[in-house]
């Protein structure tokens, strides 16, 4: 192979040492602050978070987990975007396309990078109810940062205890009621006629408490042919039954209507004016509209100090109609499917699980026992983009099928703090999975595609955990995981052939952590990890054309790095939340990809040791803040991003990025029961060019998604 035909622009070359030494300085602080202690410093709040499914705090997790309390709003953001909550947090990259008709780009320790929309090979829930469908395709559109408490990130090997996809977890918990009922009014309005309205009540009524939040996001869009318009509502009653027994209920819905999609750049095409879409996305009025309703039950039980039951059922639906730029003669096959896409989408499902406490020897356990079942049941539909000589409307039926999933689980964990300083964690999980199609378009020209494909999986892991001292916390664990093709994946053959991809393997992998947590001071935790994932049948982009794309497996991968983190008070009002991330991901086997476009046959080898596409080696992110209560508040945001190639030949990459973002508030006390919070906001403050996201092995070209130049928000909100 030959060296890379160059990055992108001079203008997109930054050196990420500014990041770096900023990043290490922040490091290095503990060190000093605890040489130098200061007894006003803020203790670390004592947490008990859900990602681990145990009673534990997180710093006794034998795992890498970030928890991150959610309140954008202080940072002068408008709670749009899934990434406004993550700076400081290590391993996650949420990559903003400046496209919400493909959602954020979300990856974990390099997992999910291969995406062209939504969230692949990571689960994602909302108050403990999946948002990552049985197949494994997930979503965090739905998220609703106005009425959220926190986020918690998991990451490594205990994350396959979730299953399907498991690559790492993220949980976004609704914040419970106030005692005291408030309410916050707000409003946002910035750059590219972005504006965001929001309003959030809380309380509680009896034995029932509740949180209720509604928004409207409105854009014109940073790029040409990107105007959206998001309706978002959360809702969550906790009702006490008494006898220490509680029933939570979870509803949420979003409306997106008419989303306009730019689609990709060239690299000249970037050059040229980053701001652009390109041609095909105006010729055939590329757009998505996508709505979805969801219900979520959970049923706690404690029958006594050491039993507890709960018990989660949930239902939603999902429809999505979204017209792509295929051109009219590739339609032409009669194995294509159409340039509309249009699924509908029922799921649910439902967990029961057992948690058992006691002693064992000379110390205590925790055992938790579960069965889970979900299914979706879609019905997905296709049609031409064109009627005629008219361009991007909904014409001729071309595919009509049921593809339908289900996936029925068990899973036991085992927490024994055996010792006063050694620590075990055990689990074992056994996923079935079953994609079952049912064709009901069949023509001379187009044959049943009728099928079904099961896979299954049993996913151990252990973790060991030596307690140094009250301060320091020193883990070891593996895991093995798993990840099927989702639907999207299945749904079209690399080869050009009628059928789904039932050729397809599940991805598995071997899953290794070495890490330390210390509480350098009361109010400061510093984190470290030593990681690697060895997969086999890696899932990767075969082909990706005119905005569809096809799968394969391509053999061995290794992602290696380490992961280093620093949250909490440096002193009085002044809060740190920093963390970076070095990663090697590498293909380990040579294999054969395709060039070109279209490419049914993958002729042109690509070396073993090339780069995963679409993944970082060095990336990180900083957010210092200082100010609490009334009067001043401010805040810097550092966020840096290596180079990423954008194919499996590493013939063309994004340049590596670093960028600032600067913010300020005041909040006014109106009376005792009253405040009104003023922020300003200006990202990219130094107006630098770069590529926010990458589209891999994209067959026209269109690699690069460019992120906004300087921008500013202005944002007020009203609690009383």
């Amino acid at each position: 192979m030959g060296r890379p035909t160059g990055t992108v622009g001079s203008r997109y070359r930054l050196a990420m040492v500014p990041l770096a030494s900023a990043l290490a300085l922040a490091l290095i602080t503990p060190a000093a602050a605890q040489t130098a202690p200061t007894d006003d410093a803020t203790s670390l709040p004592a947490i008990q978070v859900n990602a681990s499914r145990l009673d534990i705090p997180p710093f006794d997790v034998p795992a890498a987990l970030s928890v991150i309390h959610v309140d954008p709003g202080n940072a002068g953001l408008p709670g749009v975007n899934f990434s406004e909550a993550l700076a400081g947090v290590p391993g996650i990259l949420a990559r903003d396309r400046q496209n919400y008709a493909q959602d954020e780009q979300i990856s974990i320790r390099g997992f999910g990078s291969r995406t062209t929309f939504g969230v692949r090979s990571i689960r994602v829930y909302m108050d403990g109810i999946p948002a990552t469908l049985p197949d494994g395709q997930g979503q965090v559109s739905a998220f609703n940062l106005d009425s959220a408490d926190r986020i918690e990130v998991l990451r490594g090997p205990f994350s396959v205890l979730y299953g399907n996809a498991a690559g790492g977890v993220i949980q976004l918990y609704t914040a419970d009621g106030t005692p005291t009922p408030q309410t916050t009014l707000g409003v946002y309005g910035g750059s590219y006629d972005s504006f965001r309205y929001m309003a959030d009540t809380r309380g509680t009524v009896g034995p029932v408490d509740y949180n209720i939040a509604a928004s409207e996001f409105l854009s014109g869009g940073y790029r040409a042919h990107s105007r959206v318009r998001r309706e978002s509502d959360n809702a969550k009653f906790g009702i006490d039954l008494g006898q220490q027994r509680k029933l939570t209920v979870v509803l949420n819905r979003i409306n997106q209507p008419d989303t306009q999609d730019p689609l990709g750049l060239t690299r000249a095409q970037m050059e040229q004016d980053p701001r652009q879409a390109t041609a095909v996305a105006a010729t055939y009025n590329t757009r998505k509209s996508a709505k979805q309703n969801q219900v979520g039950l959970i049923y706690d039980q404690t029958l006594s100090a050491s039993d507890q039951w709960r018990a989660m059922a949930y239902y939603g639906y999902r429809s999505i109609i979204q017209y792509l730029s295929i051109p009219t003669f590739v339609q032409k096959n009669p194995l294509q499917s159409g340039g509309v896409v249009a699924p509908a989408t029922n799921y649910g499902g439902a967990d029961l699980r057992w948690t058992h406490r006691g002693q064992l020897g000379s110390g205590s356990y925790e055992a938790v026992l579960g069965a889970s079942g979900d299914y979706q049941i879609q019905r997905r539909t296709g049609y031409e983009n064109f009627i005629g000589s008219t361009l991007g409307v909904k014409g001729t039926l071309r595919r009509n099928e049921h593809d339908n999933v289900n996936n029925v689980a068990g899973y036991a964990q085992f927490y024994w703090h055996f010792v006063p300083q050694w620590a075990l964690l055990l689990g074992l999980r056994h996923d079935t999975v079953r994609f079952t199609e049912h064709d009901f378009y069949i023509t001379p020209n187009n044959p049943d595609d009728s099928g079904h494909v099961t896979y299954s999986a049993t996913t151990p892991v252990v973790g060991l955990q030596y307690r140094a001292s009250d301060a320091l916390r020193v883990y070891a664990s593996y895991g093995r995981g798993f990840e099927t093709p989702s639907y999207n994946e299945l749904g079209y053959r690399a080869d050009g052939q009628a059928g789904l991809a039932f050729d397809l393997k599940p991805a598995r992998s071997n899953n290794y952590e070495l890490g330390a947590k210390w509480q350098a001071t009361k109010g400061l935790e510093v984190d470290a990890a030593l990681f690697r994932a060895d997969t086999r049948n890696e899932l990767a982009v075969a082909s990706n054309t005119n905005g569809r794309a096809t799968y394969r497996n391509a053999g061995h991968t290794r992602r290696e790095g380490v992961e280093l983190s620093a949250t909490g008070e440096l002193a009085p009002d002044w809060r740190l939340s920093a963390g970076v991330t070095h990663l090697r991901a590498r293909f380990q086997d040579s294999y054969l990809a395709c060039t070109g476009s279209p490419c049914t046959v993958p002729t042109t080898p690509v070396a073993a040791g090339s780069r995963i596409p679409g993944v970082p080696q060095d990336y990180g992110s900083l957010r210092l803040e200082h100010g609490n209560g009334n009067g001043w508040r401010e805040g810097i945001t550092l966020t840096g991003v290596g180079s990423v190639v954008v194919n499996d030949f590493g013939t063309d990459r994004a340049a590596g990025y670093a960028l600032v973002d600067v913010d300020a508030g005041y909040t006014f006390a109106l009376g005792e029961t009253t405040r009104l919070d003023l922020s300003a906001r200006i990202s990219n403050l130094a107006d630098r060019r770069y590529v926010g996201s990458v589209i891999v092995n994209d067959g026209n070209g269109r690699y690069f998604e460019p992120g906004p130049d300087r921008s500013y928000m202005l944002g007020a909100r009203l609690t009383f």
